[in-house]
């Protein structure tokens, strides 16, 4: 799995892509630290459920129908206003979806465990995708702290936060230039 920082990071970077009448800062939070819950799933080791079990991890945490439901709640409590959603409830149900599902995804792209459980509860195979570039971070924090953790934050850096950084900043240079488009003074000829 990347570490929750990664998760958190691509979570809450999936706000962006929310109209502007939103609460962006508020949803990339919300939706960042959604993103990285999915991982709570380790308590099943303490429990004695096995990692192949659909309750155990990379289970039916990481699947895409708890990534819907549990992303869209998430989206929708934290815009708080009911106008809001009213009028964005499909954006904010589809971003929700796509921040929690991020986790499973960025799992499928690393390279130890035992597959993530995209379709439970429906089907209990467990998938990785085809590439798989992303090395494995310790499911104790503590590791994190370390030389292997090092080396895999870089892992992430390279493979997630430089893609995701420049697919943010052209995402904000569409956006912007289209606000100066439509701020330009129009004349006769515009009409």
């Amino acid at each position: 799995m990347p570490s929750a920082f990664t998760h958190v990071l691509v979570g809450g970077a999936s706000a962006g892509l929310l109209p502007d009448e939103l609460p962006r800062w508020r949803l990339a939070l919300a939706l960042g630290l959604a993103a990285a819950v999915p991982d709570l799933d380790v308590v099943a080791f303490a429990l004695g459920i096995p990692y192949g079990h659909p309750l155990g991890h990379r289970g039916l945490s990481h699947s895409l129908l708890a990534a819907a439901l549990f992303g869209a709640a998430v989206a929708l409590v934290a815009t708080w206003d009911r106008r809001l959603i009213r009028r964005h409830v499909g954006a904010l149900a589809a971003v929700g979806l796509l921040a929690v599902a991020s986790h499973g995804l960025l799992d499928g792209l690393t390279d130890a465990g035992k597959g993530i459980g995209f379709f439970i509860p429906f089907s209990n195979a467990r998938y990785f995708l085809p590439w798989r570039p992303i090395e494995t971070a310790s499911v104790h924090p503590l590791r994190f702290f370390s030389a292997r953790g090092l080396e895999v934050l870089g892992s992430e850096i390279l493979w997630v936060w430089l893609p995701l950084g420049a697919a943010s900043a052209v995402g904000w240079l569409v956006r912007r230039a289209g606000r100066l488009v439509n701020r330009r003074p129009r004349g006769p000829i515009d009409c």
